[in-house]
């Protein structure tokens, strides 16, 4: 399951408009430095955009071989179906999802930034469907973990 990257898409296009202004900027007035300057910096910014748009890589899911698998970019998790009690969804700007051991306690994570700090869930997109991701976990056979305080309900 590949995550959407809607920021990926809002920069690229973004960048697109600022190169289509960048162009009319310089057509209005071609002989104007004041337009041509204003062009430049607006194909600047613009092929600026598109390049770190098309930089960004959305997180895969995978199940593959007994094992379940987070890949976002260089960074790779591994991790075999046997060691994977349950998962959790957490919601905010950027969804993410986290995994839990046999004994119910969250697996912790280097973190993805390559920074020192480590965290208990797996960065997905604000995009994600959290009904995707319970389908796709389902489909792998790993049960959501029971936030319930009460034993049935």
């Amino acid at each position: 399951m590949v995550c959407p990257v809607g920021r990926k898409q809002a920069e690229i296009g973004a960048g697109a408009v600022l190169l289509a202004l960048a162009a009319v900027a310089v057509a209005v007035s071609p002989a104007s430095w004041v337009n041509l300057v204003l062009g430049g910096l607006l194909a600047l910014g613009g092929a600026a955009l598109i390049g770190h748009g098309l930089t960004l890589r959305p997180p895969v899911l995978e199940v593959e071989d007994g094992e379940f698998r987070y890949i976002r970019g260089r960074y790779i998790v591994r991790i075999p179906f046997t060691d994977i009690g349950s998962y959790y969804l957490l919601s905010g700007r950027t969804r993410s999802l986290g995994l839990c051991d046999l004994a119910g306690r969250p697996r912790v994570f280097p973190s993805t930034e390559g920074r020192r700090a480590s965290r208990p869930y797996l960065p997905l997109t604000g995009m994600t469907s959290p009904g995707k991701v319970d389908a796709f976990m389902s489909s792998a056979g790993i049960p959501p973990r029971d936030r319930s305080l009460t034993a049935g309900g």
